[in-house]
């Protein structure tokens, strides 16, 4: 959550991201966190924060062990998006079903979405995650299969185009959704143009950008600067904070 971040002056260590970079025009409010310390003291306690969670050991019950399942930089492009997709609930419950998710995908996401046929595609009708559901999942199998170049080059070339992350988030969903789809399944990737803080693109997009020594994130992103990302700060991730 802190992610190294010197809350004193600004400077970053690790991969941090800086606290100050909230999205533009999206309501927030940070509960507690510790904002009424002085400024040596929140650094420490950032310090402390990114120390704790950013750890090998930490994977297993975070969502990010669904990526973590594979090796490749294609699998794990999908796996870590499918697995942020759904990552709402509790956590061993998302961690669960995430993993679940990869053995309709037969383990091998990259191989499924390219060559799966209609008739594998049907299998998956049979998946749930609270409000996502089979058919959901089918489609976002389709439209990742439209992504040739792959979602982090599709993702990587907007940044390039644009400089700004919030106009990264915006032409990722429309992107996604331009194969044709049933309109339950854009509530599943969420609109900056309508306010929405994107907590669960966010975070996907941390994973595939931060790099370190730390054997966490992935790093696969080279070309998007960590200091470019977002670390949205609504009523739940204060309180969580």
């Amino acid at each position: 959550l802190a992610g190294g971040y010197r809350a004193d002056n600004g400077r970053r260590t690790g991969n941090g991201i800086a606290a100050r970079e909230y999205m533009r025009g999206v309501r927030h409010k940070c509960v507690g966190f510790g904002l009424n310390l002085a400024a040596h003291d929140r650094s420490d306690l950032l310090e402390r924060l990114w120390d704790r969670y950013d750890r090998e050991e930490f994977i297993s019950a975070d969502p990010i062990a669904v990526p973590h399942c594979f090796a490749s930089r294609d699998d794990r492009e999908i796996a870590g998006f499918l697995a942020a997709t759904i990552a709402w609930g509790s956590r061993p419950m998302i961690v669960r079903n995430g993993l679940r998710m990869m053995h309709f995908l037969d383990d091998a996401p990259h191989d499924f979405v390219r060559n799966a046929s209609e008739r594998e595609l049907a299998k998956l009708s049979g998946f749930v995650h609270r409000t996502f559901n089979g058919g959901d999942l089918i489609q976002f199998v389709r439209s990742i299969r439209e992504r040739h170049g792959g979602l982090g080059r599709f993702v990587e070339a907007s940044y390039a185009s644009t400089g700004d992350m919030r106009r990264v988030l915006a032409a990722f969903r429309e992107e996604f959704f331009r194969t044709e789809h049933p309109e339950r399944c854009r509530k599943h990737v969420s609109s900056i143009e309508r306010g929405a803080s994107c907590k669960r693109l966010c975070m996907y997009f941390r994973w595939m950008v931060r790099h370190d020594d730390r054997g966490v994130d992935f790093g696969l992103w080279r070309t998007i600067p960590p200091s470019a990302l977002y670390l949205p700060l609504d009523l739940h991730t204060g309180n969580m904070g």
